[in-house]
Order: structure tokens, then C-alpha cells, then sequence
């Protein structure tokens, strides 16, 4: 059953969410499979517990993640998908450079109807981690839990560090409001803004995934981003952190990091070494706020056979050290072709009335004629003067007529226009992993609005209560490369500890924040957002085609440099990652035109809030294949295009 709801717009229908009847969802399945096996994925409802909450999913093969598919490099697979899930689908191979008509997209193939099926062959070239997942109403299938990895086993021995065994974990959120997933519509998306930020973490699909280690074990960890729009920044105190590869291969030079970035659908290789026995976590931290992913337990027993040498050996690739040498030339030279990131956002005009103009980041930033916030660089949005009283989204008894701060729960006031419609999702301040904050109660978060939702790693952007603020910011370091975000591309070594056992205040700190929003700012504006008021763009700047419209054509053996402007006057500036399907795959070369130190190939970069990335395709398949925008919301709001590649 479909249900009516007319809650924030006019009456839509919502996709089911009721879990009667529904199997319970099974563990996750690595499937080991050869050159030329054949293998059987469906795509099914489920029902999930989540903390205190039992929620309707759509699974691969009954589980979240979806079966981890262990591949060797250089084979073919046959995947026979079934759909047995809520709306036409297709399953796009992410990263993987395989034959044109299977990658999975509305350009490729026709949808695969409920009740029909589909067969893929799926070739997997290069070694890595790489994953699967929706390209219809991706938005909506992610968030249920559409998404599994593919493992690619090198053919060269020598491809990753000695390593003790491998551990492959998704990063993911999920937004939960009164026990169930957050309602979505059948007929458009909305968090259009700024993506659907979830309030309870998920790794490896899990809640409360509790880990295990030995002293002196070698673990490579394999993490992929599966969120719709959240950036993770992984840290993993008390163990030794190595970045050896990315999205397509392996690193020109292994390094030693603190923290590893992952936008989404991006894909880091990280050797871990548990030097010391004890209990450690595995961490998100951003600049001031920390949740707990995960918990380690490091016994303190060793394994068979140590690989500690190795790990503190820092190896280059010499394969990657080459290629440097040969794309030489084209750090330097003009790009082929430039795209703009850049956003149109329309929320009207009160009619009959005097009105001011607010940024929804900001609260405190107020003016009498449309313009820009100071802060950010968004759009003000116009409202009734005579509406601009402030008032508590988790306290709407407390108002006032001044941008204040809740005396109950420290919350900033936002003008009540802002969460009037939509109100009391509690989205914004009942925010966090929802699993393992032995400091506070409330360890699931998954109840009603007023329920803290594991709250005590922090709030939703919106700042949640005083006593997350003993959680947050512990001892996290700071961030501050400019490149991929996890190793300190542009700077030497990288920025070690800076302690922070208080974070300051409320302020999300957008101006601060290296270009990236980490939480949902405005979330009451970015839950009215949808295609009809939000548009996201991509444009040629040689030729002003916009998404849709732009036509670029390559051939194979093409080397195309491609600019990457993120640019500040937007409606509203923010990070985009941005993935270019199977054409081929690229090296990023400079970022705002320093020149990166350290080449991996990739298949998506993240291009922060007024950034320039320069990046080098190399275009190995023919067809039409795909570009766009891996916020889910940003994708399906029309934020892509396609290109033509020639034999």
C-alpha cells in the first residue's frame, strides 16, 4: 500500500514503508566468482532493525549491503538481476570500465519493470573496490539500501602492501523520523538543496557493527561511500592509519595519514596496523563534531605471521611514478573542455506584504534586498517582514525577535517561517550514529521528534543539546589538505593533533569548513527543495549548454583534460562530487593549480565549495556514457549529462 500524505506539499504519494510480512534482512554474502560465472541478483523488500527501530528496506539478495562480489581482475560475469522492489530499476556498475550497454542507466538499456529481469555482463579491468547501485530514483534506492561492492583481485601480486586480511565497509546515513525511514515521494525528490543528510549511521549496513582485531595485525580496510550526500572523514585513533589506493588503483606513493576523506561513491584502501591491544573506534570527525562508526576490539593475541615491516615501508608504484613522466605535458596546458558547478533557486516572494530577506545557513544574516549571505555565498530567501520571529525547532515554545540561542537545549533560533511547514521531523537535532554513545542515552536514535536520536555525537548542523558537546570535537585533527582530504595532497605531511575538547559553540563553521558541508544547515529549506525551485547545473563554459544540452564527443585514445569550477556565485555554493562513468577513468591533476603529488586513478573527485580541479580522462570505451553529480538529490534533479565516445 502506498500512502497519501500531504504534509509540506500539496498531496503526494509516498512509497511504502510498512513492514508486515517482509522476510527479516540476512547477513551480508561474499560471493567468490570466476571468469565466465553466472550469478542471480534480486532486488526484494526487507524489514531491518535499526537501533529500537524495524524498518522497511529494499535489499540485493534480501541484505544491506547487497552481496560483496569477489572478482579476479580482467574477468567477466554474468549478473541476472530480478526486480521485485517498488519501481522500474536498472544496476549501474560504479567504476567499472565494462561494455557500453551494461552500464545501467536510462541511456543504456530500458528500466527493468517490477517483476522483469535483466542480464548484465560485467567486466572488471581494473583491481579495487568498486560498487553497485541504483540509476533510477537513485535518491530513493540508496537511502533504502540498494548498494553492494565488487571486489577486484589484482592480477599482479604486488599490487597492495603484505597484508595479515581484507575487510570491505560501506558509509552510510539514513534518515529516520518516528520509527520508520523518512517518507519519500513517488513523484519528485526533495532535499534537493543539499542532499538528504541522514541522523543514524550505518557501516557495513549496521547500527552497532563491533569489530575485532589482533595486536600487530596488518588489516586493509576497503571503504566506499555510499551516503547520498554526506562527506565522511574517517580516523581511527590508537592504530596506524597507511593510504595505499583509491577509486581504480593503487596510490604513486603509499603515506602515512591521520584521517581519510571519502565523498560519495568514492572508494579509499587503507592498511591498518593495531599495534597496541585494547578498545578502539573507528571514527567520522569533522571539524566540530565526532561520531563513533564503529568499535574495535583489539585482542591481545598476534597473528601467525606479523607484517609490521612491511607496513612501515612506504612504497612507490612505479607504474603510477611512469605515468607521471607521460602526463607531464599536460599539467600546463589549457583544458579541452570546462564545466561550472552552479545552482538557480527559487522559493518565491511573499505577495501584499513587506518582506526581508534570510539566509537559511545563517539565521542572524538579514536584509532588506535579495542578495548573497556574507558567510556562504547562499541565495537570501524573502519572507514576511512581519514573520521574522526566531523560535526552536526542537522548542517551539521558545521565540523571539532576535537570531538567540534556545536556553533549554542550546539550539540556534531560526525564523519561524523556515519550520513552520514541515516542522517537527526533528531531523535537524536528533542527529547521530545511534549505536554506540556509552555517554549518553538514547543510543539508537530512531524514535519520534522529540526523542534524541543519538544525540550524543552531535547535532544535524542545527546543534543539538548541551551534552553532546562532551562527545564532540574530542581530539580531532585538523583537516586542513586540499586534496582528496585524506592525506595532505598540497602540504607536507599532514595537520597532526590539534585537541579540541571544546568546539566552540554552535556555528557549523561553513566558511571554516574547507568547502565542505558536513551537516544540513537549513534542513526545513532543503526538505521543501525539489527540481521545481532547485535547479543544480552543470555548464559548458565554452558554450553555455546546460546539463541535458551539453554535447561533447571523444574517441578512444583520447587523453581530454577537463576543468572543474565550483563556482561562488551560485544560489547556493556547496561540494560536489563529481563521476564520470565507464568511458575510462582519470587522474586529477591540480587543484586550484597546484599540482596534485600524488596520482591514483579515479572514477569520481570531489570539487569543494569555490574550488578548480583539473582533471585527465582517458577515454578507453566507446558509447554514450554518463557524468554527473553523485549527490543523489543534486543527479536527480537534473545536475548530469552524457557524452558521446567514437571508436
Amino acid at each position: 500500500m502506498h500512502e497519501p500524505s500531504s504534509e509540506g506539499h500539496a498531496q503526494t504519494i509516498e512509497f511504502p514503508r510498512e513492514t508486515e510480512g517482509l522476510p527479516d534482512a540476512r547477513p551480508t554474502e561474499i560471493v567468490e566468482l570466476a571468469d565466465g560465472d553466472e550469478f542471480e541478483l534480486e532486488i526484494i523488500p526487507v524489514k531491518k532493525r535499526l537501533g529500537d527501530a524495524t524498518v522497511r528496506m529494499l535489499a540485493y539478495n534480501g541484505s544491506v549491503p547487497g552481496p560483496t562480489l569477489k572478482v579476479p581482475q580482467g574477468a567477466t560475469i554474468t549478473v541476472h538481476v530480478t526486480n521485485h522492489g517498488d519501481l522500474d530499476a536498472t544496476v549501474h556498475w560504479h567504476g567499472l570500465r565494462l561494455e557500453n550497454r551494461y552500464d545501467g542507466t536510462h541511456d543504456t538499456q530500458a528500466p527493468i519493470p517490477v517483476g522483469k529481469s535483466f542480464t548484465y555482463q560485467v567486466q572488471v579491468p581494473d583491481p579495487g573496490a568498486f560498487w553497485y547501485h541504483p540509476h533510477i530514483r537513485e535518491d530513493y534506492g540508496q537511502e533504502m539500501g540498494l548498494y553492494g561492492n565488487i571486489l577486484a583481485i589484482p592480477s599482479e601480486s604486488d599490487q597492495w602492501p603484505p597484508a595479515n586480511r581484507e575487510l570491505l565497509l560501506t558509509l552510510d546515513d539514513i534518515l529516520i523520523e518516528g520509527g520508520q525511514i523518512a517518507a519519500f515521494s513517488e513523484s519528485e525528490t526533495t532535499h534537493v538543496a543539499m542532499g538528504r543528510f541522514g541522523n543514524v549511521m550505518l557501516v557495513a549496513g549496521e547500527p552497532d557493527l563491533a569489530l575485532e582485531a589482533k595486536r600487530g595485525e596488518v588489516v586493509r580496510f576497503y571503504f566506499t561511500n555510499t551516503a547520498n550526500t554526506r562527506v565522511f572523514n574517517v580516523t581511527l585513533p590508537g592504530a596506524q592509519m597507511k593510504l595505499v589506493g583509491a577509486d581504480a588503483g593503487h596510490y604513486e606513493r603509499e603515506e602515512l595519514v591521520d584521517e581519510v576523506l571519502l565523498a560519495p561513491s568514492e572508494r579509499v584502501v587503507v592498511d591498518v596496523l593495531f599495534p597496541d591491544a585494547g578498545e578502539l573506534e573507528l571514527q567520522h570527525k569533522t571539524p566540530e563534531r565526532t561520531y563513533r562508526l564503529a568499535s574495535i576490539a583489539v585482542v591481545d593475541e598476534q597473528p601467525e605471521q606479523s607484517f609490521a615491516d612491511d607496513f612501515s615501508s612506504l612504497r612507490t608504484n612505479h607504474d603510477m611514478a611512469e605515468l607521471r613522466e607521460h602526463v607531464e605535458p599536460f599539467f600546463k596546458a589549457p583544458p579541452d573542455k570546462s564545466l561550472s558547478f552552479t545552482a538557480e533557486m527559487d522559493m518565491g516572494v511573499p505577495e501584499g506584504v513587506p518582506v526581508v530577506y534570510v539566509c537559511p545557513m545563517h539565521p542572524e544574516v538579514v536584509s532588506d534586498e535579495p542578495g548573497s549571505c556574507p558567510k556562504c555565498g547562499m541565495k537570501l530567501l524573502a519572507q514576511a517582514a512581519d514573520e521574522t520571529t526566531y523560535v526552536c525547532p526542537m522548542h517551539p515554545e521558545v521565540t523571539s525577535d532576535k537570531p538567540d540561542r534556545c536556553p533549554k537545549c542550546g539550539m540556534k533560533l531560526v525564523p519561524a517561517s523556515l519550520v513552520e511547514t514541515g516542522g517537527g521531523h526533528g531531523h535537524e537535532h536528533h542527529h547521530g550514529h545511534g549505536h554506540h554513545g556509552d555517554e549518553h542515552e538514547g543510543h539508537h536514535g530512531q524514535g519520534d521528534e522529540h526523542e534524541h536520536h543519538g544525540d550524543r555525537h552531535h547535532g544535524h548542523g542545527h546543534e543539538a543539546e548541551a551534552e553532546q558537546e562532551q562527545h564532540a570535537g574530542q581530539g580531532h585533527r585538523e583537516h586542513g589538505d586540499h586534496g582528496h582530504g585524506h592525506h595532505g595532497e598540497h602540504e607536507p605531511g599532514h595537520h597532526h593533533v590539534r585537541h579540541e575538547h571544546e568546539h566552540g559553540g554552535h556555528e557549523h563553521g561553513h566558511d571554516t569548513a574547507q568547502g565542505i558541508e558536513w551537516e544540513d544547515d537549513m534542513v526545513e529549506v532543503n526538505r521543501k527543495t525539489t527540481p521545481a525551485n532547485m535547479r543544480w547545473k552543470l555548464v559548458d563554459r565554452d558554450t553555455g549548454a546546460e546539463n541535458a544540452q551539453i554535447d561533447w564527443t571523444f574517441h578512444v585514445g583520447d587523453q581530454v583534460k577537463l576543468r572543474l569550477v565550483n563556482e561562488m556565485d551560485s544560489d547556493h555554493p556547496m561540494p560536489h562530487p563529481f563521476h564520470v562513468h565507464g568511458a575510462g577513468r582519470f587522474l586529477i591533476l591540480a587543484r586550484n593549480d597546484v599540482v596534485e603529488p600524488n596520482l591514483v586513478w579515479k572514477d569520481t573527485v570531489l570539487v569543494r565549495t569555490g574550488e578548480t580541479v583539473d582533471i585527465l580522462l582517458d577515454v578507453t570505451n566507446p558509447g554514450r556514457w554518463m557524468a554527473h553529480c553523485h549527490i543523489a538529490e543534486h543527479h536527480e534533479s537534473g545536475m548530469m549529462f552524457s557524452f558521446n565516445v567514437m571508436p
